[in-house]
């Protein structure tokens, strides 16, 4: 499986950008897919996730300004991120978590750059 992830940029303060992700390849049952960030000197944290439960999760600091979204004919998944803030500045991941034959798969696309200035 490959993931495509494209969208990022440099945006204003309050302004908005959707990111995307594209997968590609064999994707077994997926378990769950979703956005993660990473912040220059911080850990990875999760932005936002669809679980094959049904759940959508979303960090406290971005519920009710970002949103995910899927396309399941096009394999893509999308983050639409509105009323940016400084503190959002990160490189944004996609990540899917898939189950076949009895193996745990876990993939991560390559980053998209997001920066918000004030």
């Amino acid at each position: 499986v490959q993931l495509q992830a494209s969208g990022g940029g440099l945006v204003q303060a309050g302004g908005s950008l959707r990111l995307s992700c594209a997968a590609s390849g064999s994707t077994f049952s997926i378990n769950a897919i979703g956005w993660y960030r990473q912040a220059p000197g911080k850990q990875r944290e999760l932005v936002a996730a669809f679980s094959s439960s049904g759940n959508t999760n979303y960090a406290g600091s971005v519920e009710g300004r970002f949103t995910i979204s899927g396309d399941s004919a096009k394999n893509t998944v999308y983050l639409q991120m509105n009323s940016l803030k400084p503190e959002d500045t990160a490189v944004y991941y996609c990540r899917l978590v898939a189950y076949g034959l009895g193996l745990k798969y876990d993939y991560w696309g390559q980053g998209t750059l997001v920066t918000v200035s004030s």
